[in-house]
């Protein structure tokens, strides 16, 4: 008996690792060579390519394809309907398989229904991506991205809380207490050594 819940709709390959308690609902393909973690959430009509990898906990909405060259961190979040790109200049007629970049979706990072990820970019921990957002380069952790092209509009908590920095560059997360500072334009959580 299977560790993971597949709908009776869905394909699952050979040679796929399928990890325990995840649940893959209609009418998705979960394709040879792929990865996916422990706890997952496979939406409906989701196709998962070769190669790909998922950590464990991550929820892919309805209707997403996620393909070959993506790699995804722990509880990362796949809103409905948006979109992976694994070549820079696709053509129907040229072949260019060997020519795919890869796309890295780091821990706890969130993107919104409808937005599009180039792909040869990496989005940083926890960042949040707004829905219809078009994604052309790498994204810093706990950043708010809005827009086409994608710019940064604020940062965001790893509980997804907008945060507010004081003039020394320094904002509490309203929801967990956790705190944030901003260092050369970056976002980085402290730890109870930094603080």
């Amino acid at each position: 008996m299977s560790e993971y819940f597949k709908h009776e709709s869905s394909y699952v390959d050979e040679g796929c690792i399928v990890g325990k308690g995840t649940k893959i609902w209609h009418f998705s393909h979960i394709m040879s060579g792929c990865q996916i973690g422990e706890n997952c959430n496979i939406g409906q009509n989701v196709v998962v390519s070769p190669g790909v990898v998922l950590g464990h906990n991550c929820k892919v909405q309805n209707n997403v394809s996620i393909y070959t060259g993506v790699r995804c961190g722990d509880d990362v979040f796949l809103g409905p309907s948006m979109v992976f790109t694994n070549v820079i200049n696709p053509r129907s007629a040229v072949v260019r398989k060997d020519e795919y970049k890869d796309t890295i979706i780091r821990r706890g990072a969130s993107v919104g229904a409808n937005a599009t990820i180039v792909c040869g970019n990496t989005l940083g921990e926890y960042c949040l991506i707004g829905a219809g957002s078009v994604i052309t380069k790498d994204v810093p952790a706990f950043a708010l991205m809005v827009g086409n092209p994608a710019r940064r509009v604020g940062w965001v908590s790893r509980h997804g809380e907008k945060l507010k920095f004081d003039k020394d560059g320094f904002a509490t997360c309203p929801a967990t207490g956790d705190k944030y500072q901003l260092i050369n334009d970056l976002c980085k959580l402290l730890t109870a050594q930094d603080i």
